[in-house]
C-alpha cells in the first residue's frame, strides 16, 4: 500500500497593521484602510465648493469662457458643466463614479457625489467617496444684457411699405413667426410705415433680408456706421442697417399698368385688380379674366402704383347678372383663370337707393354674385384719379365701376369665427385707430382665399363657441376645423429638455 501525498495548499497569512496593530492582509503600505486615511487625504487639492454662473433671464448656464448652455436640473448636460469646473484640479486621480445628490430646487445649490481613486505609498490604490457643493450665482448673459439695454444691436432690417394699409405686414408677421425668424430679435418697432427688426449679429440680419426677399417682392439698401476702431488690432465696430421697401401695392388694389408692361403680360388691360401679394404680384384683368404675376423685378423696371385704397370702396347692390359664357381672346393673350367667371352687371349705389342712377360693368365675380348680393367696388364714374399711366388712357374704355369682392355682414362673421392667429411681442409707437378694422379686413381674406391661409398657422380659439343658427347661414366663406391647429401650452414642461421636445 502507497501513501498517496495531497498537493500542498498555500494560504496568506495576514500581519499587523503598524500603526494600531489590526490584523489585515498585506498591502504595501502596510497600514489597515482607517489608518491610511487618516495619513493620506487623495482629495486633497480638489475644491469642495464651485461656483457656477447662472442666468435668470434665459436660464442658462455659463461654460467657460464664453459659452453659455441651457440644462435642466439633474441632466447629463448639467453633469458635464460641473465637472469641467473641477477637471483641472482632477488631473492626479481617476474618476470612478459621479451623480447628483437631492437639494432642494430654490437652495440655490448643487452638490455632486464623486468616487475617486489614487495610488499612494509603495502602489497601494485607495477610494474615496466625497460631496463637491456647487453654488448658483445669478450673472445675467450677453444676449439678456443686450435685450434688457434695448439700444446695443449690430443691425437693424428696417421693412417699409408706403401704402394706407397694412394686409401685406399682417401676412408677413404670419410668416416670421411660422418660420421662427422673430426669436433672433433683440427688438422689434412697429412704426407708422413699417417694422424694425433689431439684431446683435450681422448674420441674423442677413438672414431675414434673404427671408423677405424670397417672401415678398421688395428691393434692398445697405448702409454701414462707424461706431469704433482699434489702431492697434486693426479692427472696426460697425452698426449695419439694412433697409427693405415691399412694393406699395396690397390685395384688392386696382392699378393701372404701363402699355409697355401691360402688352409683356399678354396684352392684357392697364386696368387691373391684385387678387393676392405673396413673392410674386397676382394680377386679374375684370374684363377678359386674364391674370399675371408681376415679380419684383419687373414691378421696380415698370413701377405701378394703386388708384384706390380699401376706405374708398363703396356698397354696390347688384340689379342684374348676365354671365358671359365664350369670351374670345385676342392674339398673344396669356393665362384665364379658371376660377373665376366673367359677367356683366348692373349695380346701383346703396348710398342711392332713392334715385334711379344704375351702373354697367363686368366682373370676374360672377360665380360669387347673385341679385341682390351686396358688393364692394371703385367708384371710377365720380372719382378724381391723378395717375400718369391712366390719364394716358381712352376715357372710353374706363369702366364706370370696378367691383373688387362681395360683401358679407362684418359682426355676425366675427361672432362665428372660432379661430385666432398668433402676434409678434413689439414695441407700438404711432398707432391709428384704423388699424382694428384693417385687421380683420386681413382675417376676411384668410377666410376667402385658401391658397393665402396655407403658409399661416391658424390656431383654433377654445376660448370662443360660436353660435350656429338657420338665420346666421349668409354663405360667408369658413374655415374648417381640419385647418386649425391646437395651441401648445408649455406650462407642464419641465426643464430645457421638456420645452424643446414640446415646440418642436
Amino acid at each position: 500500500m502507497e501513501y498517496m501525498q495531497a498537493p500542498a495548499t498555500s494560504s496568506q497569512g495576514n500581519i499587523l497593521c503598524c500603526t494600531c496593530g489590526v490584523p489585515i492582509p498585506p498591502n504595501p503600505a502596510n497600514m489597515c484602510v482607517a489608518c491610511l486615511r487618516t495619513q493620506v487625504d487623495i482629495s486633497e487639492g480638489i475644491p469642495k465648493q464651485v461656483t457656477v454662473q447662472f442666468c435668470k433671464q434665459c436660464e442658462r448656464y455659463l461654460q467657460p469662457p464664453t459659452t453659455w448652455m441651457s440644462c435642466a436640473l439633474e441632466s447629463r448636460e448639467l453633469l458635464s458643466l460641473c465637472l469641467k469646473k473641477v477637471k483641472s484640479s482632477m488631473s492626479k486621480v481617476r474618476l470612478i463614479d459621479a451623480g447628483f445628490l437631492w437639494t432642494e430646487p430654490h437652495s440655490k445649490r448643487i452638490k455632486l457625489k464623486l468616487t475617486i481613486q489614487k495610488e499612494v505609498m509603495n502602489g497601494a490604490i485607495l477610494q474615496q467617496v466625497f460631496v463637491i457643493e456647487f453654488v448658483i450665482q445669478y450673472q445675467m448673459c450677453d444676449d439678456c444684457h443686450r435685450v434688457e439695454a434695448k439700444d446695443f444691436w449690430k443691425a437693424v432690417v428696417q421693412v417699409r411699405q408706403k401704402t394706407a394699409h397694412k394686409k401685406t405686414f399682417y401676412y408677413l408677421e404670419q410668416l416670421i413667426l411660422k418660420h421662427k425668424l422673430h426669436q433672433n430679435a433683440l427688438n422689434i418697432k412697429e412704426i407708422n410705415e413699417g417694422i424694425d427688426f433689431y439684431y446683435s449679429t450681422k448674420q441674423h440680419a442677413q438672414k431675414m433680408v434673404d427671408f423677405l426677399q424670397c417672401t415678398v417682392p421688395c428691393r434692398s439698401k445697405t448702409s454701414q456706421r462707424l461706431i469704433s476702431h482699434d489702431i492697434h488690432s486693426n479692427t472696426f465696430n460697425y452698426k449695419s442697417t439694412y433697409s427693405m421697401e415691399i412694393v406699395p401695392v396690397c390685395k384688392d388694389n386696382v392699378v393701372c399698368l404701363s402699355p409697355r408692361l401691360a402688352q409683356s403680360l399678354g396684352n392684357m388691360g392697364q386696368l387691373c385688380v391684385c387678387t393676392r401679394v405673396t413673392s410674386t404680384i397676382h394680377l386679374i384683368d375684370p374684363k377678359t379674366l386674364q391674370i399675371a404675376e408681376v415679380d419684383g423685378n419687373t414691378y421696380w423696371r415698370n413701377p405701378f402704383n394703386s388708384l384706390c385704397n380699401p376706405r374708398q370702396l363703396e356698397e354696390f347692390i347688384v340689379m342684374d347678372i348676365d354671365i358671359i359664357r365664350d369670351q374670345k381672346l385676342g392674339a398673344g393673350a396669356g393665362l384665364r383663370s379658371n376660377k373665376h367667371t366673367l359677367a356683366e352687371l348692373w349695380v346701383q349705389k346703396t348710398s342711392e337707393m332713392d334715385t334711379s342712377q344704375q351702373y354697367h360693368c363686368r366682373t370676374f365675380l360672377g360665380h360669387l354674385l347673385n341679385i341682390g348680393d351686396l358688393v364692394m367696388g371703385f367708384d371710377f364714374a365720380n372719382s378724381n384719379i391723378n395717375d400718369e399711366h391712366l390719364n394716358k388712357m381712352n376715357p372710353h374704355h374706363l369702366p364706370d365701376v370696378v367691383l373688387i369682392k362681395k360683401s358679407y355682414d362684418r359682426s355676425r362673421r366675427a361672432k362665428r369665427r372660432n379661430w385666432k392667429l398668433q402676434e409678434m411681442s413689439k414695441d407700438r409707437e404711432g398707432m391709428d385707430t384704423d388699424d382694428e378694422r384693417q385687421y380683420q379686413d386681413f382675417l376676411e381674406d384668410l377666410e376667402e382665399d385658401p391658397a393665402l391661409r396655407k403658409n399661416v398657422n391658424i390656431y383654433r380659439d377654445v376660448s370662443k363657441i360660436p353660435v350656429e343658427s338657420d338665420t346666421d347661414d349668409d354663405g360667408a366663406p369658413r374655415i374648417s376645423l381640419t385647418e386649425m391647429l391646437e395651441e401648445l401650452s408649455l406650462s407642464d414642461a419641465t426643464g430645457g429638455e421638456g420645452a424643446d421636445m414640446m415646440t418642436e
